[in-house]
């Protein structure tokens, strides 16, 4: 596998890939991975890996391969660039010294590791199987990043590269495929493999949690988790806390927007950033919230689906989503049964969703119980890493090594 996002990175994609190869390895493969330095949802190098320039670890079974890059702290189209383009050429010139494998699967959004894998593969002669998180050229069109449009274009030229020489295609999302045909992959060669729920249920009771936490019993709390990027567009939740001082809003995460969202809402005393949770904590604090929020710029259609869904799913509460009605996440909501959509970045129509939610109990708790009988009916880690066996097997020509 080349994911540049890896454990033990505990948002985002790392997750996702680390359970994939950690499932390959716990089933008898030799399983190794070509992945980046941890630096992600903060954009900042974990502390032990600060001067590593390349390590190679065993995690749960899994050989892993690491090469240092770029972490830039904020988002720029020619920072992305350096952090992509370092990737590039550290894999190129020091790529993985491992047995020639059966496949390689890479993880993408990450152009770079798109690219290595490609080649990689091309030079083993195995079969290439890239599964398309997000898709990088319109992410840079969409999410307002500087320098958007001719970061697109470039972006959309490597994810090309790699896509047309895949062997299949795996897209988490059908909002994906049209896009994906458009780069000149035959729609045949493309398969649909929805991310999954990677965390467990929570255990404890949500008031010994809230009290934990600092949470009133009769306050209603809006929680967003996850990375504070440009895409996300969280100023809608800064602007819906001043318009009610009686709701709480928290954003429990990192990222490149972390310091701007803190100094948009430092007279806004009813919100609160904090850390990201711990892993034995976080589902617990999912569904302490009376609500859970997602939100992404109105811009943003088909270019994304975020991974914290599954997470929200699985916790039992109601969801929030201020984002195109016309994109994948709003399709993912609707199926699920588990939130309500409001227009994006319209913090009146939020916080609206917000107090009706508020002032019937019995409806946001049937919304929330959605979720999880969701997860179990179709996003239970079992069935997607199946999706992901089933697609390697075809990529081999339904023969497992």
């Amino acid at each position: 596998m080349v994911s540049t996002n890896y454990a033990p990175e505990h948002a985002g994609i790392g997750p996702y890939a680390t359970q994939i190869a950690e499932y390959w390895a716990s089933t008898g493969h030799d399983t190794h991975v070509l992945a980046g330095m941890p630096h992600y949802p903060a954009w900042s190098l974990e502390a032990e890996y600060k001067g590593a320039l390349r390590r190679t670890e065993r995690r749960a079974g899994v050989t892993v391969h690491r090469r240092a890059h770029t972490v830039p702290p904020r988002q720029t189209a020619v920072k992305r660039a350096l952090f992509e383009g370092s990737i590039l050429l550290h894999g190129a010139v020091a790529p993985p010294r491992m047995p020639k494998p059966h496949a390689i699967l890479a993880q993408m959004p990450s152009l770079a590791g798109g690219v290595l894998a490609a080649r990689f593969a091309a030079k083993w002669k195995v079969p290439f199987v890239p599964v398309v998180q997000d898709l990088m050229g319109a992410a840079a069109a969409q999410s307002g990043i500087s320098g958007g449009d001719k970061a697109a274009a470039l972006a959309g030229r490597a994810e090309a590269y790699a896509l047309r020489r895949a062997t299949l295609v795996g897209v988490i999302h059908e909002t994906f495929v049209e896009r994906v045909v458009g780069m000149g992959v035959d729609p045949g060669r493309i398969r649909i493999v929805p991310n999954w729920s990677h965390v467990p249920q929570p255990s404890r009771p949500r008031g010994e949690t809230r009290h934990h936490l600092g949470w009133a019993p009769g306050q209603t709390v809006v929680l967003h988790s996850g990375n504070m990027g440009l895409k996300q567009g969280l100023e809608v939740l800064v602007g819906a806390a001043r318009l009610d001082p009686e709701v709480r809003f928290v954003l429990m995460g990192d990222g490149s927007q972390r310091q701007a969202l803190a100094d948009l809402a430092a007279d806004v005393p009813n919100l609160d950033i904090i850390p990201p949770a711990a892993d034995g904590e976080f589902p617990d604090i999912l569904a302490a919230a009376d609500v859970l929020a997602v939100t992404q710029h109105a811009a943003v259609m088909d270019m994304s689906v975020p991974s914290k869904l599954t997470s929200y799913f699985q916790a039992g509460r109601p969801v929030v989503a201020s984002v195109a009605a016309r994109g994948g996440t709003a399709q993912e909501v609707e199926r699920s049964g588990a939130g309500v959509l409001v227009p994006p970045e319209d913090p009146a129509a939020l916080l609206k969703a917000v107090r009706a939610l508020a002032e019937d109990p019995e409806g946001a708790d049937a919304l929330g119980s959605a979720g999880p009988a969701h997860v179990a009916a179709h996003l239970s880690r079992e069935a997607g890493l199946a999706r992901i066996d089933a697609l390697m097997e075809e990529a081999l020509g339904g023969h497992r090594p």
